[in-house]
Protein backbone atom coordinates (compact mmCIF):
# COMPACT_ATOMS: atom_id res chain seq x y z
CA UNK A 1 0.00 0.00 0.00
CA UNK A 2 1.09 3.49 -0.93
CA UNK A 3 2.12 5.61 2.34
CA UNK A 4 -0.31 7.84 2.53
CA UNK A 5 1.07 11.88 2.78
CA UNK A 6 0.30 14.05 5.72
CA UNK A 7 -0.27 17.83 6.44
CA UNK A 8 -0.19 18.16 2.48
CA UNK A 9 -1.16 22.11 1.34
CA UNK A 10 -4.03 21.45 -0.99
CA UNK A 11 -3.31 25.16 -2.32
CA UNK A 12 -1.00 23.52 -5.28
CA UNK A 13 -4.05 20.94 -6.10
CA UNK A 14 -6.56 22.84 -6.72
CA UNK A 15 -7.19 25.98 -9.22
CA UNK A 16 -8.68 28.94 -6.82
CA UNK A 17 -5.32 28.17 -5.13
CA UNK A 18 -6.37 29.20 -1.71
CA UNK A 19 -4.51 26.99 1.59
CA UNK A 20 -6.02 24.32 3.29
CA UNK A 21 -4.00 21.38 4.80
CA UNK A 22 -5.39 17.54 4.09
CA UNK A 23 -4.50 15.59 7.15
CA UNK A 24 -3.66 12.68 4.64
CA UNK A 25 -3.54 12.62 1.26
CA UNK A 26 -2.79 9.84 -1.74
CA UNK A 27 -2.61 9.77 -5.36
CA UNK A 28 -4.66 7.03 -6.86
CA UNK A 29 -2.96 5.41 -10.19
CA UNK A 30 -5.03 2.04 -10.29
CA UNK A 31 -8.06 0.63 -8.76
CA UNK A 32 -5.77 -1.22 -6.28
CA UNK A 33 -4.51 1.82 -4.62
CA UNK A 34 -7.83 2.99 -4.50
CA UNK A 35 -9.06 0.03 -2.20
CA UNK A 36 -6.48 0.53 -0.12
CA UNK A 37 -6.49 4.00 0.58
CA UNK A 38 -10.18 3.19 1.64
CA UNK A 39 -9.56 0.34 3.96
CA UNK A 40 -6.77 2.80 5.17
CA UNK A 41 -9.64 5.51 5.83
CA UNK A 42 -12.16 3.15 7.27
CA UNK A 43 -9.78 1.74 9.96
CA UNK A 44 -9.50 5.11 11.30
CA UNK A 45 -12.78 6.37 10.64
CA UNK A 46 -11.51 9.18 8.38
CA UNK A 47 -14.22 11.45 6.07
CA UNK A 48 -12.54 10.67 2.33
CA UNK A 49 -13.10 13.25 -0.17
CA UNK A 50 -12.13 12.80 -3.82
CA UNK A 51 -10.40 15.19 -6.24
CA UNK A 52 -8.81 15.32 -9.95
CA UNK A 53 -7.68 18.74 -11.35
CA UNK A 54 -9.43 20.38 -8.50
CA UNK A 55 -10.21 22.71 -10.60
CA UNK A 56 -14.35 23.00 -9.23
CA UNK A 57 -13.59 22.66 -5.61
CA UNK A 58 -13.01 24.91 -2.67
CA UNK A 59 -11.93 23.74 0.74
CA UNK A 60 -12.51 26.37 3.45
CA UNK A 61 -10.76 24.81 6.05
CA UNK A 62 -8.11 22.41 6.64
CA UNK A 63 -9.33 19.07 5.78
CA UNK A 64 -9.42 16.45 8.68
CA UNK A 65 -9.62 13.52 6.93
CA UNK A 66 -8.36 11.62 3.94
CA UNK A 67 -7.97 13.35 -0.09
CA UNK A 68 -8.08 11.00 -2.81
CA UNK A 69 -6.37 12.36 -5.51
CA UNK A 70 -7.78 10.50 -9.00
CA UNK A 71 -4.57 9.92 -11.37
CA UNK A 72 -6.09 7.07 -13.71
CA UNK A 73 -4.96 6.97 -17.05
CA UNK A 74 -6.06 5.05 -20.22
CA UNK A 75 -8.24 5.84 -23.00
CA UNK A 76 -9.37 2.52 -24.55
CA UNK A 77 -11.65 2.17 -27.89
CA UNK A 78 -14.43 -0.77 -26.85
CA UNK A 79 -16.74 -0.57 -29.77
CA UNK A 80 -16.61 0.86 -33.14
CA UNK A 81 -18.37 0.96 -36.25
CA UNK A 82 -18.42 3.11 -39.78
CA UNK A 83 -20.98 5.97 -37.96
CA UNK A 84 -19.84 5.57 -34.42
CA UNK A 85 -16.85 4.94 -32.22
CA UNK A 86 -17.61 4.14 -28.43
CA UNK A 87 -14.21 5.22 -26.05
CA UNK A 88 -13.49 4.49 -21.95
CA UNK A 89 -11.52 6.90 -20.65
CA UNK A 90 -10.23 6.87 -17.75
CA UNK A 91 -11.22 9.46 -14.91
CA UNK A 92 -7.67 10.69 -14.09
CA UNK A 93 -7.80 11.33 -17.78
CA UNK A 94 -7.90 15.46 -18.83
CA UNK A 95 -11.06 16.57 -19.90
CA UNK A 96 -9.69 19.16 -22.66
CA UNK A 97 -7.35 16.90 -23.91
CA UNK A 98 -9.71 13.78 -24.24
CA UNK A 99 -11.60 16.68 -26.34
CA UNK A 100 -8.60 17.40 -28.54
CA UNK A 101 -7.86 13.74 -29.28
CA UNK A 102 -11.14 13.36 -30.28
CA UNK A 103 -11.38 16.15 -32.65
CA UNK A 104 -8.47 15.48 -34.21
CA UNK A 105 -9.77 12.38 -35.15
CA UNK A 106 -13.02 14.01 -36.58
CA UNK A 107 -15.01 12.01 -33.56
CA UNK A 108 -17.84 14.25 -33.44
CA UNK A 109 -20.10 15.06 -29.98
CA UNK A 110 -17.95 16.51 -27.63
CA UNK A 111 -15.89 19.83 -29.28
CA UNK A 112 -18.72 22.24 -27.62
CA UNK A 113 -17.23 21.04 -24.49
CA UNK A 114 -13.72 22.11 -25.40
CA UNK A 115 -11.48 24.29 -22.77
CA UNK A 116 -13.66 23.15 -19.54
CA UNK A 117 -11.22 22.65 -16.64
CA UNK A 118 -11.03 19.57 -15.23
CA UNK A 119 -10.82 15.59 -15.42
CA UNK A 120 -13.09 13.18 -17.04
CA UNK A 121 -14.22 11.41 -13.90
CA UNK A 122 -15.49 15.05 -12.28
CA UNK A 123 -17.69 15.12 -16.20
CA UNK A 124 -20.75 13.15 -15.34
CA UNK A 125 -20.62 14.43 -11.78
CA UNK A 126 -22.47 17.71 -12.67
CA UNK A 127 -23.09 16.62 -16.06
CA UNK A 128 -20.70 19.49 -17.83
CA UNK A 129 -22.60 21.78 -20.03
CA UNK A 130 -21.57 24.75 -22.87
CA UNK A 131 -22.64 26.39 -26.00
CA UNK A 132 -25.86 23.65 -25.89
CA UNK A 133 -23.94 20.20 -25.84
CA UNK A 134 -23.85 18.50 -22.61
CA UNK A 135 -22.65 15.48 -21.63
CA UNK A 136 -25.67 13.01 -21.14
CA UNK A 137 -25.61 14.07 -25.09
CA UNK A 138 -23.29 11.59 -25.39
CA UNK A 139 -22.11 9.18 -22.35
CA UNK A 140 -23.15 5.52 -22.53
CA UNK A 141 -22.07 4.46 -19.16
CA UNK A 142 -19.65 4.68 -16.44
CA UNK A 143 -17.96 2.22 -13.92
CA UNK A 144 -17.83 3.45 -10.31
CA UNK A 145 -16.45 1.93 -7.07
CA UNK A 146 -19.20 1.90 -4.38
CA UNK A 147 -18.05 2.55 -1.33
CA UNK A 148 -20.68 0.63 0.86
CA UNK A 149 -19.59 -2.43 -0.74
CA UNK A 150 -16.23 -2.35 -1.99
CA UNK A 151 -17.59 -3.45 -5.18
CA UNK A 152 -17.16 -1.83 -9.10
CA UNK A 153 -20.64 -1.01 -10.62
CA UNK A 154 -21.29 -0.30 -14.13
CA UNK A 155 -23.91 2.85 -14.30
CA UNK A 156 -25.96 3.55 -17.39
CA UNK A 157 -27.11 7.12 -18.52
CA UNK A 158 -30.25 6.32 -17.11
CA UNK A 159 -29.37 4.82 -13.62
CA UNK A 160 -27.06 8.36 -13.59
CA UNK A 161 -30.26 10.82 -13.62
CA UNK A 162 -28.35 13.24 -15.58
CA UNK A 163 -30.01 17.06 -15.06
CA UNK A 164 -29.21 20.34 -15.75
CA UNK A 165 -25.84 20.69 -14.09
CA UNK A 166 -26.52 17.45 -11.31
CA UNK A 167 -26.15 13.88 -11.94
CA UNK A 168 -26.57 11.33 -9.19
CA UNK A 169 -23.39 11.85 -7.81
CA UNK A 170 -23.75 15.44 -7.10
CA UNK A 171 -26.78 14.26 -4.83
CA UNK A 172 -27.83 10.45 -4.28
CA UNK A 173 -24.53 9.06 -4.20
CA UNK A 174 -22.61 12.43 -2.95
CA UNK A 175 -19.35 10.32 -0.90
CA UNK A 176 -21.16 6.94 -1.75
CA UNK A 177 -19.48 6.16 -5.20
CA UNK A 178 -16.18 7.42 -7.10
CA UNK A 179 -16.02 7.00 -10.64
CA UNK A 180 -13.66 5.13 -12.33
CA UNK A 181 -14.01 5.86 -16.26
CA UNK A 182 -16.81 6.85 -18.70
CA UNK A 183 -17.52 5.46 -21.99
CA UNK A 184 -18.85 7.97 -24.93
CA UNK A 185 -20.40 7.39 -28.07
CA UNK A 186 -19.05 9.80 -30.79
CA UNK A 187 -20.10 10.00 -34.17
CA UNK A 188 -17.79 9.84 -37.33
CA UNK A 189 -20.30 11.78 -39.85
CA UNK A 190 -21.08 14.77 -36.87
CA UNK A 191 -23.09 17.45 -37.77
CA UNK A 192 -21.76 19.92 -35.06
CA UNK A 193 -24.08 22.48 -32.66
CA UNK A 194 -22.98 25.76 -33.86
CA UNK A 195 -26.29 27.61 -32.85
CA UNK A 196 -25.16 28.91 -29.79
CA UNK A 197 -25.10 32.41 -30.32
CA UNK A 198 -22.02 33.24 -29.39
CA UNK A 199 -20.84 30.50 -31.81
CA UNK A 200 -22.67 31.38 -34.48
CA UNK A 201 -21.59 35.20 -34.07
CA UNK A 202 -17.93 34.01 -34.56
CA UNK A 203 -18.03 31.80 -36.92
CA UNK A 204 -19.90 34.12 -39.31
CA UNK A 205 -17.66 36.98 -38.79
CA UNK A 206 -15.11 34.32 -39.85
CA UNK A 207 -17.11 33.31 -42.92
CA UNK A 208 -17.63 29.99 -42.26
CA UNK A 209 -21.29 28.81 -43.14
CA UNK A 210 -21.23 24.96 -42.86
CA UNK A 211 -18.56 24.51 -39.68
CA UNK A 212 -16.89 21.28 -39.31
CA UNK A 213 -15.91 19.71 -36.21
CA UNK A 214 -12.64 21.24 -36.12
CA UNK A 215 -13.83 24.87 -36.81
CA UNK A 216 -16.85 24.55 -34.33
CA UNK A 217 -13.83 23.18 -31.29
CA UNK A 218 -11.64 26.44 -32.75
CA UNK A 219 -14.57 28.62 -32.07
CA UNK A 220 -15.65 27.79 -28.99
CA UNK A 221 -11.61 28.29 -27.68
CA UNK A 222 -11.34 31.49 -28.82
CA UNK A 223 -14.99 32.62 -27.33
CA UNK A 224 -14.02 31.05 -24.27
CA UNK A 225 -10.59 32.40 -24.03
CA UNK A 226 -11.94 35.63 -24.97
CA UNK A 227 -14.05 35.78 -22.40
CA UNK A 228 -12.38 33.01 -19.21
CA UNK A 229 -9.55 33.67 -17.35
CA UNK A 230 -6.56 30.73 -17.42
CA UNK A 231 -6.52 29.32 -14.35
CA UNK A 232 -2.66 29.04 -14.64
CA UNK A 233 -2.45 32.36 -14.80
CA UNK A 234 -4.96 33.91 -12.81
CA UNK A 235 -6.53 31.39 -9.99
CA UNK A 236 -10.40 30.70 -10.45
CA UNK A 237 -12.64 27.41 -10.79
CA UNK A 238 -14.58 28.62 -13.94
CA UNK A 239 -18.09 29.22 -13.57
CA UNK A 240 -18.38 29.73 -9.89
CA UNK A 241 -22.76 29.52 -10.31
CA UNK A 242 -24.87 27.99 -12.22
CA UNK A 243 -27.45 29.74 -14.60
CA UNK A 244 -30.81 29.88 -12.55
CA UNK A 245 -34.21 28.37 -14.10
CA UNK A 246 -37.10 30.16 -13.40
CA UNK A 247 -40.40 30.97 -14.15
CA UNK A 248 -41.74 32.32 -17.34
CA UNK A 249 -44.14 34.33 -15.44
CA UNK A 250 -40.95 35.58 -13.56
CA UNK A 251 -39.09 36.34 -16.47
CA UNK A 252 -41.87 38.46 -17.89
CA UNK A 253 -42.02 40.62 -14.67
CA UNK A 254 -38.57 41.19 -14.65
CA UNK A 255 -38.60 42.27 -18.64
CA UNK A 256 -40.53 44.70 -18.16
CA UNK A 257 -37.73 46.50 -15.91
CA UNK A 258 -35.05 45.31 -17.76
CA UNK A 259 -35.56 44.75 -21.16
CA UNK A 260 -31.97 43.85 -22.52
CA UNK A 261 -32.49 40.58 -20.11
CA UNK A 262 -31.14 37.43 -21.93
CA UNK A 263 -32.95 33.66 -21.40
CA UNK A 264 -32.72 30.18 -22.66
CA UNK A 265 -35.61 27.71 -23.13
CA UNK A 266 -35.51 25.43 -20.40
CA UNK A 267 -39.16 23.78 -20.10
CA UNK A 268 -42.26 24.79 -21.27
CA UNK A 269 -42.86 27.21 -17.87
CA UNK A 270 -39.22 27.58 -17.25
CA UNK A 271 -36.15 29.49 -18.31
CA UNK A 272 -32.81 29.61 -18.32
CA UNK A 273 -30.87 32.62 -17.61
CA UNK A 274 -28.02 33.43 -17.68
CA UNK A 275 -25.84 33.69 -13.68
CA UNK A 276 -22.80 36.35 -15.27
CA UNK A 277 -25.73 38.49 -17.15
CA UNK A 278 -27.51 39.16 -13.24
CA UNK A 279 -24.09 39.32 -11.70
CA UNK A 280 -22.92 41.68 -14.03
CA UNK A 281 -26.03 43.96 -13.93
CA UNK A 282 -26.22 44.41 -10.05
CA UNK A 283 -22.64 45.90 -10.36
CA UNK A 284 -20.38 43.13 -9.60
CA UNK A 285 -18.13 42.86 -12.33
CA UNK A 286 -15.13 43.55 -12.35
CA UNK A 287 -15.17 44.03 -8.25
CA UNK A 288 -12.44 43.16 -5.87
CA UNK A 289 -11.94 43.51 -2.40
CA UNK A 290 -8.44 42.66 -1.64
CA UNK A 291 -7.22 39.26 -3.61
CA UNK A 292 -10.72 38.31 -4.22
CA UNK A 293 -12.61 39.57 -7.00
CA UNK A 294 -14.88 39.15 -10.06
CA UNK A 295 -13.51 38.84 -13.37
CA UNK A 296 -13.49 42.36 -15.23
CA UNK A 297 -14.51 40.27 -18.52
CA UNK A 298 -17.53 38.12 -17.52
CA UNK A 299 -19.06 38.49 -14.18
CA UNK A 300 -19.74 34.89 -13.38
CA UNK A 301 -16.17 34.18 -12.95
CA UNK A 302 -14.42 34.94 -9.47
CA UNK A 303 -10.93 35.08 -8.92
CA UNK A 304 -8.24 34.83 -6.63
CA UNK A 305 -5.65 37.47 -7.71
CA UNK A 306 -2.69 35.88 -5.48
CA UNK A 307 -3.44 35.64 -1.83
CA UNK A 308 -7.35 35.39 -1.16
CA UNK A 309 -8.10 32.85 1.75
CA UNK A 310 -11.34 30.54 1.60
CA UNK A 311 -13.07 33.12 3.61
CA UNK A 312 -12.77 36.18 1.51
CA UNK A 313 -13.77 34.04 -1.79
CA UNK A 314 -16.65 32.61 0.56
CA UNK A 315 -17.84 36.00 1.56
CA UNK A 316 -18.00 37.20 -1.65
CA UNK A 317 -20.00 34.89 -3.57
CA UNK A 318 -22.49 35.05 -0.36
CA UNK A 319 -22.58 38.78 -0.98
CA UNK A 320 -23.23 38.51 -4.55
CA UNK A 321 -26.22 36.08 -3.70
CA UNK A 322 -27.59 37.94 -1.51
CA UNK A 323 -27.30 41.00 -4.16
CA UNK A 324 -28.53 39.29 -7.09
CA UNK A 325 -31.69 37.99 -5.00
CA UNK A 326 -32.34 41.75 -3.54
CA UNK A 327 -32.61 42.79 -6.78
CA UNK A 328 -33.92 40.42 -8.98
CA UNK A 329 -35.58 37.82 -6.53
CA UNK A 330 -33.21 34.87 -8.28
CA UNK A 331 -31.05 32.35 -5.41
CA UNK A 332 -27.41 31.97 -7.54
CA UNK A 333 -27.04 28.13 -6.90
CA UNK A 334 -22.92 27.70 -6.63
CA UNK A 335 -21.43 25.22 -9.39
CA UNK A 336 -18.46 24.77 -7.20
CA UNK A 337 -17.93 22.23 -5.26
CA UNK A 338 -17.60 23.98 -1.50
CA UNK A 339 -15.82 21.90 0.97
CA UNK A 340 -16.07 22.93 4.82
CA UNK A 341 -13.79 20.08 6.30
Amino acid sequence: MKTPREMIDLRDYTTMRVSAKAKYFIEINSLADLKDAVQFARKRKLKIQVIGAGSNTIFFKDFEGLVLRIQLKGIEIVDEDESQIKLKVAAGEDWNELVMYCVDNNWGGIENLALIPGTVGAAPVQNIGAYGVELEDVFTELEAFMLATDSVEVMSNRLCNFRYRASIFKHELKDKAIILNVTLTLQKNHVPDSSYDDLHAYLKAMGIKNPGIKQVCDAVVAVRSSKLPDPNELSNTGSFFQNPIISVSLYNQLKQKYHDMPSYPFSNFQLKVPAGWLIEKAGWKGFRDGDAGVYPKQALIIVNYGHATAAQILKLSKNIQIDVYEKFGITLTPEVNLIEG
